[in-house]
């Protein structure tokens, strides 16, 4: 990935992950980062002052909708979109009802789903043009006690493999980040205070955006993936090269 004269979209951009990625493109780039908070998007454009940000609950279909139109209609070099906003919740299933799972699953899969399909036509062409979905460890080995969320980002995991394999005709890159435990405040204040500082983490991914990895772990939390992945993989692939397309 070129780092440097690109138009940005992330999601989930006022803290964590998507704020670390927003403060170290801005310095080369024009960034856009949407929030469902008012209030959190003006405090960080105040901090990052020369940020373009949007409002947006990526769990609602018409926001994620009007945000695809707004960007390609007021920043039309947009060529990279970073799917990073994510909510964990911990939960015991026994208790829950899925009105509760539903937030989860449209924020963590659906709303990535949903912003690449709507984006691929508008990346056709763009120079450096990327995909950038944030999964988790997580995907590989199951949370018990966040069920939805690494269901989640298992489903997300495949898609990204996918969605890798069906446009790698058109020029886009698709990128995987697959993050470990990092000290952010994913799943709520105080919950996650364990983990990678985000700054070292977010330093690490920017290495892999440099390397051009499909898939940019950390200090190797890749390793707990089963070993029979990369020949499932490899299976898929020679599948969908037998489909009609």
């Amino acid at each position: 990935m070129k780092l440097s004269g690109n138009t940005v979209l992330i999601t989930g951009g006022t803290s964590g992950i998507g704020l670390a990625l927003a403060e170290r493109f801005l310095k080369e780039n024009e960034v856009i980062i949407c929030s469902r908070s008012d209030e959190r998007l003006n405090e960080t454009v105040t901090k990052l002052p020369g940020l373009h940000i949007i409002r947006c609950d990526v769990s609602e279909e018409g926001d994620r909708i009007a945000l695809f139109n707004k960007v390609t209609s007021e920043f039309p070099t947009v060529n990279i979109v970073i799917n990073n906003a994510g909510i964990q919740q911990r939960l015991n299933l026994k208790d829950v009802d899925f009105d509760t799972c539903r937030a989860e699953l449209a924020t963590n899969l659906e709303a990535p789903i949903h912003l690449s399909v709507l984006f691929i036509k508008a990346l056709i062409g763009k120079d450096n043009a990327h995909i950038v979905n944030v999964s988790s460890g997580l995907a590989f080995r199951p949370p018990v006690w966040a069920p939805v969320y690494g269901a989640t980002k298992a489903g997300l995991h495949s898609f990204t493999f996918s969605l890798r394999a069906q446009i790698a005709d058109t020029g886009i890159k698709v990128m995987e980040v697959i993050p470990p435990a990092v000290n952010t405040n994913l799943g709520g204040p105080g919950m996650h205070t364990f983990g990678a500082d985000v700054d070292k983490y977010a330093d690490s991914v920017w290495r892999g955006f440099e390397m051009g990895d499909d898939e940019i772990g950390f200090e190797g939390n890749l390793e707990t993936r089963d070993q029979t992945r990369a020949q499932l993989e490899q299976a898929a692939l020679e599948s969908f090269g037998r489909q009609p397309r």
